[in-house]
């Protein structure tokens, strides 16, 4: 059974009470980066959108950020 990594930035807006918007102005990641990672359609995803992402989140562990599902 293949495993799927998901992003958590949907959840992690809806925790933060954040819009993409201003997820985009606190970390400066492209707003339509933040658009595609929120609806998991990005493919590959840069490693330093993501640290970003935790600065502006004060997010220490990756768990926070992503799943490690099965199909």
């Amino acid at each position: 059974m293949a495993r799927v990594i998901k992003l958590r930035i949907k959840e992690l807006l809806e925790e933060h009470d954040l819009t993409q918007l201003k997820l985009h102005e606190m970390s400066k990641v492209r707003q339509a980066t933040i658009s595609e990672m929120t609806r998991n359609v990005r493919v590959q995803v840069d490693i330093r959108a993501l640290a970003k992402i935790a600065d502006a989140l004060e997010i220490d562990d990756i768990n926070d950020l992503m799943t490690i599902e099965k199909e």
